[in-house]
């Protein structure tokens, strides 16, 4: 760890010290991974089903099950190809594969709604944040205006401050 800069180079800061330099403290990083968006809804607090949706977007919408999927048609067709329960035209295999489909569409669609909260819960956020500093700004604006008025007299700008 980097010692703070001080005339003693010798002098260490502390692990509660804002000024000291170098990696953060164990407690630190554990408060900081903690942190998490105050609009965004998750583990508890989402419901069961939002929290499945979550779950297999995840799982459809990634390489994995691309592959696992491919694998799965190959299999079916290599395995049903003259001999099988379901052979070559595989009626069954176009039957499962349309359900799959019209699930998915739904699970997708469910999850979509679910990044439209979220997109919309962040956009209130946002705004309720930005009215907030906008008032801040104004007060400063106007506790500015106020010491200026009272440095400078009655804010015409034409008068110098008194030497005191």
């Amino acid at each position: 760890m980097v010692g703070r800069m001080t005339d003693d180079p010798n002098a260490q800061g502390s692990a509660n010290d804002p000024l000291t330099i170098g990696a953060p403290s164990a407690a630190a990083t554990t408060q900081r991974t903690s942190l998490r968006h105050p609009a965004i809804r998750t583990g508890s607090d989402l419901t069961r089903g939002e929290r499945a949706a979550d779950k297999l977007r995840n799982g459809m919408g990634s390489w994995g099950f691309v592959f696992a999927a491919l694998v799965f048609l190959a299999g079916w067709m290599i395995g049903n190809r003259n001999v099988g329960f379901d052979k070559y035209p595989f009626i069954l295999l176009n039957l499962i594969l349309s359900c799959l489909a019209a699930m998915q569409g739904a699970i997708l669609l469910i999850a979509a709604k679910r990044e439209d909260q979220i997109s919309s819960d962040l956009a209130a956020h946002d705004y309720a944040t930005n009215l907030e500093a906008d008032q801040i700004v104004k007060s400063i604006h106007q506790l500015t205006k106020e010491i200026h008025a009272s440095i400078y007299g009655d804010g015409d700008g034409s008068s110098s401050p008194s030497p005191r």
